[in-house]
């Protein structure tokens, strides 16, 4: 059988991606930890051997753009890179968890408050595996999952519909969700108040296209609150700012009861109930349903499944 000719070498599509990524050939070089000279060279030769431009200047930024034909081999040179990792950590299984590389996403409170304690207990069990961990909005974290870039995911916000045919879905847990207030808040004393109290308050809350944002004002709708009555002072992009602005007593807010856990500890913060409310979401595990997935990220599984079990 005649062997095909390989057109362009994988160092050639990882050059051409690197430069993509960084924005030009000098940042690309200094990553890649060769001459800005190699990067060019590199580029003219795939431009060469494809005979087509790749890449472009545009002409009101100067910035680096990518050409019709550059868009169409960058999709298949990300495919592409992503069999070469899924088949260089095929090979890695070999060697029975003693090396390998997880890419984990989380969305927020996942990924501040969940995730980093999975990681650090998987650790103990396997040290060897090296784990890079990624916080992001849920659309993003499951936009990776379903392209290859991140092995698996836990969130706490809706997967988008274009998703659901390439990622599989697994209820992880239940997260509730409360009213957050300073220490000093008059209603802080109180263990309960009324539904009717939550429109004298002001709000603190996450910027309006955060998927947290919207699973919080579609729980509180489906208890019957009236969301555009309720008076929002400041939004933030980060439940981090969030907690230290109802901590100067500024407002108050909904996060996750596990997103607190520090600040209830040293009583830094205080959390009322709502009579006849009860407000909670799904996290959910996400992976890719149509790739191979490592002995790692099937162990990374297991653990966290029974850390929850057992928790």
């Amino acid at each position: 059988m005649n062997q095909r000719q390989i057109l362009f070498t994988l160092e050639q599509l990882n050059v051409f991606q690197t430069v993509i990524q960084e924005g030009s050939f000098k940042k690309a070089a200094l990553k890649l930890y060769i001459s800005q000279p190699a990067v060019t060279l590199k580029i003219q030769t795939l431009e060469k051997t494809v005979n087509t431009p790749l890449l472009k200047k545009d002409k009101y930024t100067k910035h680096l753009v990518l050409t019709d034909a550059g868009h169409l081999l960058i999709k298949y040179s990300t495919r592409i890179m992503s069999l070469c990792n899924e088949a260089f950590q095929t090979l890695q299984d070999l060697n029975n968890l003693q090396s390998g590389r997880l890419s984990i996403g989380g969305s927020q409170t996942t990924g501040t408050y969940i995730l980093p304690k999975m990681i650090g207990l998987f650790r103990e069990n396997y040290p060897h595996i090296s784990i890079d961990l990624q916080v992001n909005s849920t659309r993003s974290i499951v936009s990776d999952i379903a392209k290859g870039t991140i092995d698996l995911g836990i969130v706490g916000g809706e997967i988008p519909n274009e998703f659901i045919p390439i990622v599989q879905i697994l209820p992880y847990a239940n997260d509730e969700l409360v009213l957050i207030l300073s220490n000093f808040h008059p209603l802080s004393k109180k263990q309960q108040i009324l539904k009717e109290d939550l429109y004298s308050l002001n709000y603190i809350t996450l910027q309006s296209n955060s998927t947290t944002k919207n699973v919080i004002d579609n729980a509180l709708k489906k208890n019957g609150i009236d969301v555009n009555r309720l008076r929002v002072i400041m939004e933030l992009n980060s439940i981090e700012a969030i907690k230290n602005t109802v901590e100067a007593g500024l407002g108050c807010a909904f996060v996750s009861y596990t997103a607190i856990q520090k600040e209830l500890k040293l009583n830094i913060l205080s959390y009322v109930t709502i009579e006849d409310l009860i407000l909670e979401r799904y996290l959910l595990l996400v992976i890719n349903a149509h790739r191979y997935h490592s002995k790692a990220v099937y162990s990374f599984v297991q653990e966290i499944l029974g850390f929850q079990t057992s928790s």
